[in-house]
């Protein structure tokens, strides 16, 4: 075990026709990875990641196997590779399971079939056309909490938030109306940008809470071990070894904010000052350099990268 290496899992977003072609090239277990997840699934994964067109990709019930299986096959391809085993995980939503899965806390097949649900069960949460999503940057955390909170009031619309990603950059959601009243209030504010996000429904929300029960639902005849790494949570910014208490914790994520930015600061009290970004993309890699500039962080999409970064 290397003490000063952590692993981050990206969430929904990182996902992109074509990702992972020429990692499958190089190492054999990222076409394996697939191979399995599509049994599981029963339909051709890797032939759906690797179409021309996105737009069953960025579906959501697919998205999110398709990026747990990618997330997956690299660290795989990193352990066989001769990679070090890291001293703790993270993953950002959905990289959370990918991180949980990677440490061994369930198998693959489950976890495939498991956050399928988990897409179905957001999306259908909250109908298509009424949830929403915005992006605000340079405003402090708790300005945004206080505006969030009057504009849910006012408008008896639903918008909190959602993400705390990294110092000045934190995500909303909620209803359509609240979230426009709350953009507009945050320019007024002085935010440097609210911008919508292109995301069909209010993830993270209180909004999700009738897709958490779907989950738990899902979860309860699933076997979940103790992590072989301990993975730091989205909900509370602190690992856990109890099965049950991470069963609870999936289930609370789904409509709880991500605390990226203090799951963060856990990892480097921890010791991590090398962190590798497990997964397509380089979005948790730009949020560390936000949240620390003395942070490290190396990539493993491409085979040239990963192998380097193993045998380093």
């Amino acid at each position: 075990m290397q003490q000063d290496l952590a692993f981050l899992f990206p969430g929904q977003g990182s996902q992109k026709p074509g990702m992972l072609a020429e990692a499958a090239e190089a190492f054999p277990e990222v076409s394996a990875t697939f191979d399995e997840a599509s049994d599981a699934l029963g339909y051709d994964l890797w032939a759906l990641v690797q179409g021309d067109d996105g737009s069953k990709l960025n579906l959501t019930e697919y998205t999110q196997p398709a990026l747990l299986t990618a997330s997956v096959a690299l660290w795989r391809a990193w352990r066989a590779a001769g990679g070090s085993q890291p001293a703790a995980m993270a993953g950002h939503s959905l990289g959370e399971f990918s991180a949980l899965c990677s440490a061994g806390t369930m198998d693959l097949a489950d976890a495939v079939v498991l956050v399928r649900e988990r897409g179905r069960a957001m999306q259908n949460a909250v109908p298509v056309g009424e949830g929403a999503m915005a992006a605000v940057l340079g405003l402090e955390d708790q300005q945004i909490l206080e505006i969030c909170t009057e504009v849910s009031a006012e408008t008896d619309s639903v918008v909190q938030a959602v993400n705390f990603n990294s110092p000045g950059q934190v995500v909303i959601a909620g209803y359509v109306a609240g979230v426009e009243g709350a953009i507009e209030r945050l320019k007024a504010a002085g935010a440097k940008r609210a911008m919508a996000l292109p995301v069909s429904a209010p993830f993270h929300t209180s909004l999700m809470t009738p897709a958490g029960e779907r989950l738990a639902e899902a979860l309860a005849s699933l076997e979940l071990r103790a992590p072989e790494v301990p993975v730091i949570h989205n909900v509370n910014a602190a690992a856990e070894s109890d099965p049950e208490a991470i069963r609870a914790l999936l289930v609370q994520q789904i409509s709880s904010p991500v605390r990226w930015t203090d799951c963060m600061a856990t990892l480097r009290t921890a010791g991590a000052s090398q962190f590798v970004e497990c997964g397509p993309g380089k979005v948790l890699g730009g949020l560390l350099r936000r949240i620390d500039k003395s942070a490290s962080c190396i990539y493993l999409e491409a085979p040239a990268d990963l192998t380097a970064a193993a045998t380093a």
